[in-house]
């Protein structure tokens, strides 16, 4: 369910804009490397927060 979200958001978005994910699913720390490889987008960067948190940073194409 978090990269179905992540992929109908960053589909709304314009090229440039930059997106913060926040996600507690242990999934996520390598679907949405892979998601970014995969779609084009640019992911500026990946880290743990508090809490199992994981924080992601993602620039649309």
């Amino acid at each position: 369910m978090p990269m179905m979200k992540l992929a109908k958001t960053m589909k709304g978005m314009k090229s440039g804009e930059v997106l913060e994910m926040l996600g507690t699913d242990p999934g996520t720390k390598s679907d949405v490397p892979n998601w970014c490889e995969k779609s084009g987008n640019t992911l500026l960067g990946q880290n743990e927060l508090e809490g199992g948190v994981s924080r992601f940073v993602l620039q649309k194409k």
